[in-house]
């Protein structure tokens, strides 16, 4: 399954069915100048960076993240992402439980043809639609 949001597209490699809810594994590639807002979660959330580069943004430190670097953040712990670079980043997303970001994915993004890499057309994003639906999966989207 691929979907696309917030500049993001999201290729799941592992999902959450898949490993008994214990994790889930989201190939990322993020375009320049995208990434996520700064939020909290009730999940635990790693990123392995594998091409490009990424800030990573975790209980208010930026870390400049290369190829080969990995970040674990928290329960509870606000963090957020971009890509800085004029380029394409990727990297891979690991959540677990799977469960709840998976599920957030699902009703905040868009469905792309499997193995899509071009990202759509720009579009403003439905706050109201991913405010309601973090709070549904556990995840609380911070001011920014």
């Amino acid at each position: 399954m691929t979907l696309h949001f917030l500049g993001n597209i999201l290729t799941f490699r592992a999902r959450s069915v898949a490993t008994g809810g214990s994790f889930t594994v989201i190939e990322v590639r993020t375009a320049p100048g995208a990434g996520a807002p700064p939020h909290t979660q009730t999940d635990q959330e790693s990123f392995l960076v594998l091409e490009g580069g990424y800030e990573i943004i975790r209980d208010g430190t930026v870390l400049t993240c290369r190829p080969g670097d990995f970040v674990h953040v928290p329960p509870g712990m606000p963090h957020a992402f971009r890509n800085p670079t004029d380029a394409v980043s990727k990297m891979l997303l690991i959540n677990f439980p799977g469960d709840l970001h998976e599920k957030f994915f699902m009703l905040v993004g868009d469905t792309l043809a499997p193995g899509s890499t071009d990202f759509p057309p720009p579009a403003a994003p439905d706050i109201p639609h991913i405010l309601e639906a973090g709070r549904a999966c556990g995840i609380d989207i911070l001011a920014s």
